[in-house]
């Protein structure tokens, strides 16, 4: 996946534009990762913040829309095509600060860019 894309939520992931996600059970494809405490869907680096609660110690994770595979707008759930301990080992997300640091993003977005990802939605 290009890191271009990877800011992007892919064609059939089920993401409806001007929707709100925020509150939504974010699963990876070997378990829950957290919920969505904010999104930016207004910039062309389109990601979500992630609370972890107790999984991470109570950190937070940027996950790039591009890694959507599925979003159940019934269930609240969003799928993401990687896996609990690849999302834990992305750049780390301390500040929202961050979202508008161009070394950040292009550190976060090539780390989710590299990884295999999950083909299927689901959802």
């Amino acid at each position: 996946m290009s890191t271009d894309s990877i800011w992007s939520y892919p064609p059939g992931s089920g993401h409806q534009v001007g929707r709100t996600l925020t509150g939504f059970t974010v699963q990876a494809t070997d378990g829950v990762i957290g919920q969505v405490d904010r999104q930016a869907d207004d910039t062309p680096l389109r990601h979500l913040v992630v609370d972890t609660g107790a999984w991470v110690f109570g950190r937070s994770l940027l996950i790039p829309a591009g890694t959507v595979t599925g979003i159940d707008m019934e269930a609240r759930t969003i799928a993401v095509g990687c896996s609990r301990a690849a999302a834990k080992a992305a750049p780390r997300f301390t500040t929202d600060r961050e979202t508008l640091d161009p070394d950040y993003l292009s550190a976060v977005g090539a780390y989710y860019a590299a990884l295999p990802h999950d083909s299927g939605t689901r959802g």
